[in-house]
Order: structure tokens, then sequence, then C-alpha cells
């Protein structure tokens, strides 16, 4: 019930009061049954606007230490991430990949839906990074559709030189990734799948895109104190290689 009374009374109708995010496409996202809704990342806020886009409630995996605080200040923020869909992954063991892909599994095998950043992080500049295979090992294991969104960000010229956000959430259409039943596991098969995913992302948001793990470039920009500019052209491989080739339209 907390979930409903942050969507539809607490924080919902202030966002969309001072925000007005606009939605587009969500009759792609089922009425009903399991699917996954696989976004980029580029804002902290980015798990209350799609929420808030479609009637059907969404969980996310979120980081452990929200859940994990102490005294009140603990209490109220374990109660606000669990009442607003957030399911905790430790991400700092060893098997967090791992731990993540079985809870989110949980998660389609009850029949809902499962939001998920394929990119693992926010974008360290606006660009659109390379996805981790966790999206489609999912993908296949329980044979939801997955459903690419885009996360929009614009500011609005006001009078007196102010500006004010913008946003709109796109829904794509579902990718049904069927073909490839019983191949879980097999690599080079969930490479292909993100890769798909990503390039649908990619369509809707108008972003550029890096072929690069964006968490690779902030670690190495915490290392080097470089831009994310800098870190990504000493990432990457030559040109050659093709490693700043565009993800494919379509996997396989």
């Amino acid at each position: 019930m907390f979930y409903w009374f942050l969507k539809f009374v607490a924080i919902g109708p202030a966002v969309r009061v001072f925000f007005r995010p606009r939605a587009e496409g969500v009759e792609h996202v089922p009425a009903g049954g399991a699917a996954i809704l696989a976004s980029n990342h580029l804002s902290a806020a980015d798990w209350i606007f799609m929420p808030l886009s479609i009637r059907r409630r969404v969980t996310f995996l979120a980081k452990a230490e929200y859940f994990t605080g102490t005294g009140v200040k603990g209490f109220l923020q374990r109660a606000f991430f669990s009442g607003a869909g957030q399911v905790p992954i430790d991400r700092t063991s060893a098997s967090a990949a791992e731990d993540a892909i079985q809870t989110g599994l949980g998660i389609l095998r009850d029949g809902r839906l499962l939001g998920i950043y394929p990119e693992g992080t926010r974008s360290p500049d606006g660009r659109l990074f390379r996805g981790k295979i966790g999206v489609a090992r999912m993908a296949l294991q329980t044979g939801v559709p997955v459903v690419p969104v885009a996360m929009c960000y614009s500011h609005q010229e006001l009078p007196f030189g102010k500006k004010i956000m913008r946003v709109t959430v796109r829904f794509g259409e579902p990718l049904d990734f069927s073909r490839y039943e019983g191949l879980a596991g097999d690599r080079f098969v969930e490479r292909s799948i993100t890769d798909e995913i990503m390039y649908e992302i990619m369509t809707l948001s108008g972003q550029e895109y890096v072929d690069v793990y964006g968490a690779t470039v902030k670690k190495s920009m915490t290392a080097g104190s470089s831009s994310p500019a800098d870190a990504v052209a000493t990432l990457q491989p030559p040109v050659t290689e093709a490693a700043d080739r565009a993800p494919t339209t379509l996997a396989g």
C-alpha cells in the first residue's frame, strides 16, 4: 500500500505538477504478466519518473546500503525504499552479479515488472554506455519480453532567464528473444541480445553510444582524475578493432 501512497498521494502529484513528465509508447508495456523494462540511466531520479508513467508497479534492484542504516533515519530510509518498490542487492560481494540475476529472476517468475539499467551505473557524461549481459540472461531464462525505455531530459526557458527541467519517458516495442530459447549461458548470444537492447535504447533516446562499460570509465576517472572523454579515449581499443561500434539492431 505504501507504494501506491507514494505514487498517487505523497510524491506523484507534486512531481507531475512541477516537472510535467510526458510518457510515450506506454501501450508497449504489457497490461499483465512479467516483463523487463530496460532503461538508460541518466539521473538518480530515473526510478521515480518511469513508474509514474505507467499504471503497473515496477520493482527495481537497489544497492543494499539504502537498507542498512541505523536509528530513525535508517528506519525511515528502509521504509521509503521498500515501499517505493526497491529490492536490496549487495553490490560489494564477490557474487553480486549472480545474486542480482537470481533476485531479478524471482521477481519475473512472480509475474511482476522488473526495472533494470543494463549500463549498471549512471552515465558519467550523458552518453549511452555498454550494457551488461545480466538483462539478456534473465530474458532467456524466463522467456519474458524486454521493453526498451529511454529517459530524456531537457530544459525549458522561463521568463527572467530561468529554466525548468522537462522529462520525457519513451517506451519502445517489446523485444522477443524466444528464438534463443535454451541458450542461456552462451555468452556470445547474451552479448548479441544485450547489444540489440542497447541499440533500441539508443534509438529511443538519441544518445551517442560508447562501447565501454560506464563503471570502468568511472573507475578510471577516480584513479587518474580525468574527464569522461579522456577516460573513454584511454579505454577504447583502436578503431580497427571496432570497439567504438554502435550496437546492432538484430541479435545473432
